[in-house]
């Protein structure tokens, strides 16, 4: 079959790769225009975009699917569009340009958790099982008729970066095998069924952890929110962004508290507390949570808020 592949991330790169290596011909792909990256925000264009153009693919970039966009990828006739995180809703009459329309691979167990982030959201709400599901497009958003679902334990300590990056290597493999039954007309889908919940993108005030909770809602949050939009705290009025962080076992302290216990830098929380291993102050560089300690020259509790 010829190809449409729309993606934007990291994330959809293992699936791009492999159609490319399959037995279909990618005849273009489709991604969000470049965006501007680090301190300097240099205009870069997004790992799609590389990947594609590292193998001799045609490259549409579009924030906006205006006129124009949709007639040349109308133009290329193609008889599946495949999607992987794009980061846009398609509409009609795009939706129905290839042959056989698109085919969505999300990161859930679909009806659970339809949204843009929805590994994120089942890490906050302590889920131990992730998935990945590949469903027809259609304009209500992830409600499509589904060709199959996988499912994938969490592990423990999993953020959502690490746990993504899992899904995206095995959900390639899943996607590309539903994109071959459909070329030899072998593939279902079915209606589905199930409680729905949503998972909306999250923001940065998403990112706040509330050391009122209980150590397993806090430590839930933070993995949910790591690497993006990020956990953090505030301390002395500005910003503390915690990047690396674990339970502590038999450690108590008031909720909010900061001190060095048995060489640790612990945080109270409802419960137990929390051990922070890599931190960011406020206008400095990332570092060791117990190099940001010794910085402070004096060993007394702090408050966090």
């Amino acid at each position: 079959m010829k190809l449409l592949f729309a993606g934007t991330p990291d994330v959809a790169v293992p699936s791009l790769d492999l159609l490319l290596a399959g037995r279909h011909d990618v005849v273009a792909v489709l991604t969000r225009e470049d965006a501007p990256l680090g301190r300097k925000r240099i205009l870069t264009p997004s790992p799609v975009a590389l990947a594609a153009e590292r193998a001799g693919i045609p490259v549409i970039k579009a924030n906006r699917l205006t006129p124009e966009i949709v007639q040349a990828i109308t133009e290329l006739e193609a008889d599946l569009g495949v999607i992987v995180a794009y980061g846009g809703l398609l509409r009609e009459p795009l939706l129905s340009a290839p042959r056989y329309g698109w085919t969505n691979l999300h990161f859930s167990r679909l009806p659970e958790w339809r949204g843009a982030a929805p590994v994120q959201h089942a890490l906050i709400a302590g889920d131990t099982v992730a998935g990945a599901s590949v469903f027809q497009l259609v304009r209500e958003l992830d409600a499509g008729d589904v060709f199959g679902v996988l499912e994938h334990p969490i592990e423990p300590n999993a953020t959502a970066g690490t746990l993504l990056a899992e899904l995206s290597t095995i959900g390639a493999g899943f996607l590309a095998g539903i994109v071959d039954d459909i070329d030899d007309g072998t593939a279902r889908a079915v209606g589905q069924h199930g409680t729905v919940t949503l998972a909306p993108k999250l923001t940065i005030e998403d990112g706040r952890l509330d050391w009122r909770d209980p150590a397993e809602q806090v430590y839930n949050r933070f993995r949910g929110v790591t690497p993006e939009p990020g956990a953090h705290t505030s301390i002395a009025g500005t910003r503390f962004k915690i990047l690396e962080a674990r339970p502590a076992a038999g450690h108590t302290l008031p909720s909010g508290v900061l001190d060095r216990v048995d060489g640790l830098v612990l945080i109270g929380t409802g419960t137990t507390a929390l051990e922070l291993v890599r931190v960011q102050p406020s206008g400095k560089p990332a570092m060791a949570a117990s190099d940001w300690w010794r910085g402070l020259h004096h060993d007394q509790p702090i408050r966090a808020e």
